[in-house]
């Protein structure tokens, strides 16, 4: 079947010539869909960055599996975590937290670095959003701080601390590495610490001998850096992974056919998928024409054909079970109304060029679109990127090319909270992540407004608005949630986290016990 033969030409191959008696019971062994390039929680750019710093740092506190909700935290570096006002939270770490080299204990003065260096607007961190609405870190002592506010910020325990923006580092030992770092850590407090790194083809944690806490149940964990999700699937059928993430075409397979021994995962994500329109591009100058490609787009048509049934239309970027969940989308399918907003337009004849990251599924969805949009008679040109090229596409920092965008099929991993979903969108993320240009001075009150609102009813109003203003602004048309699929071995329970990613440190076997 089209699968299978897939499998056989996909990335992956010295990989997958390695014996099966390869895999160590002490070692979990996971695959990565990407390398590491910089380590620094203020500056890394996700995959398999966020994991590694998971096992390298440690957080205030930590979310659970996202099969168990997304509502609560537990501590983690920190012994206590008390909310003791609208703008106050106090916490004290754990006091066998130590530094990896001659950098001595963690303390509350390596918080208050961390924190405020991400904040601070000079570094010009992609994660200072976390901490926006911090004022400052108050040291009270050796251990023992308060987090102070510039106003009430509901979701902060949940979108900052317990994130990679909220990694804890060592002050002198980032100070005395120049004041940032790559894949050299200067100095680590979590449970691991790198052994061996080839770039492009693994990378393996080991034990830090300075860690004090409970031990993680897995001595090491090796990361086989597999780029082609499907590779990843027959790697793990050769028996050279124990954990991956599959695509929704191996979910297909897999329902009918599972591999001997395994655990068949699949639950709904919060990786959100969606057409972006650059509002700015002269072609898309007229309401009209954006709104036409709106309408155009039969997305049933889509889930159907790139996602064989197995995921739901979207109706915005929160997804289902999540406060701002919309019931339905403004501007539904209808493609006699979009012929005839391009004609009112007189953009009858109009070519366009949609962008997306060279990925099989993404390619099929473009192949989808193109069709759809041909039938209202708009012709479409996909240009397909390699990733490392196609985050550049939307960044300003690379040049001008970001001006002239035009379509760009886009998907973000979603956090545990809507406004983690919603912040990509603000007027400060353009050319930077809100690749629309979508400038939009009511979507950055109502974001304030649902960041302090406790009230979850008034909230749920809120975002559902937000996700209004954005479709309303013609600078997207909303996809999917894709559903989460991946395989285990019996007996090895992952944690995976609302990102969709995992942490390899509290992972567990019932096979070692």
């Amino acid at each position: 079947m089209i699968f299978r033969r897939r499998f056989l030409w996909a990335g992956g191959a010295t990989l997958l010539c390695r014996p099966a008696a390869a895999i160590d019971r002490d070692t979990l062994v996971v695959r990565a869909p990407s390398d590491i390039a910089v380590l620094d929680p203020a500056f890394q750019d996700g995959g398999l960055e966020e994991v590694v710093g998971r096992a390298l740092f440690v957080s205030l506190n930590r979310m659970p599996d996202m099969r168990e909700g997304s509502e609560g935290w537990m501590l983690y570096a920190a012994r206590s975590l008390n909310v003791v006002s609208a703008t106050a939270i106090a916490f004290t770490l754990e006091d066998w937290l130590c530094w990896t080299g001659d950098f001595g204990p963690v303390t509350a003065e390596d918080v208050k670095f961390s924190f405020e260096r991400v904040a601070d607007p000079a570094m010009q961190s992609p994660w200072a959003y976390g901490f926006e609405a911090m004022d400052r870190v108050e040291v009270t002592g050796t251990r023992s701080g308060i987090i102070h506010l510039k106003s009430p910020y509901q979701p902060f325990l949940r979108t900052a601390t317990p994130w990679y923006m909220g990694h804890v580092v060592s002050h002198k030992a980032v100070l005395r590495a120049g004041g940032r770092f790559g894949t050299d850590v200067p100095a680590s407090a979590g449970p691991y610490v790198i052994e061996k790194w080839v770039p492009q083809q693994r990378l393996v944690l080991g034990p830090n001998a300075n860690w004090k806490g409970p031990p993680p149940e897995f001595s090491k964990i090796r990361f086989e850096i597999v780029g082609d999700e499907e590779a990843a699937a027959l790697a793990y059928e050769a028996k050279a992974l124990e954990y991956t993430k599959i695509s929704l075409n191996a979910l297909v397979y897999y329902r009918r056919r599972r591999p001997a021994d395994t655990t068949l995962i699949q639950t709904t994500g919060n990786r959100f998928v969606w057409i972006t329109i650059n509002l700015k591009n002269p072609k898309f100058g007229d309401e009209r024409v954006r709104r036409a490609l709106q309408y155009a787009l039969d997305v049933g048509q889509v889930m159907e054909g790139a996602y064989s049934g197995l995921a739901e239309p979207a109706t915005g970027v929160i997804p289902p079970g999540m406060i701002g969940h919309r019931a339905n989308i403004l501007y539904p399918a209808d493609p006699a109304r979009a012929r005839a907003l391009l004609a009112a337009a007189g953009a009858e004849n109009l070519t366009v060029e949609l962008a997306a990251s060279r990925d099989k599924t993404n390619e099929l969805i473009c192949e989808i679109v193109q069709a759809l949009l041909g039938a209202v008679g708009v012709r479409v040109d996909i240009k397909t990127y390699d990733y490392a090229v196609y985050e550049t596409l939307g960044d300003k920092s690379c040049g001008d090319g970001w001006k002239k965008l035009e379509l760009v099929l886009m998907q973000f991993v979603g956090g545990a909270d809507p406004s983690e979903n919603l912040t990509w969108f603000r007027p400060e993320q353009v050319g930077v992540y809100n690749w629309s240009q979508f400038d939009s001075a009511a979507f950055e009150t109502l974001y304030q407004q649902g960041a302090r609102e406790a009230d979850p009813v008034v909230r749920d109003a809120i975002y559902r608005k937000m996700q209004d203003v954005m479709e309303q602004s013609g600078g997207f048309i909303f996809l999917t949630h894709e559903v989460f699929a991946a395989l285990a071995r019996t007996g090895l329970d992952p944690c995976i986290l609302a990102d969709g990613h995992i942490d390899p440190a509290r992972f567990t076997s019932a096979q070692k016990s």
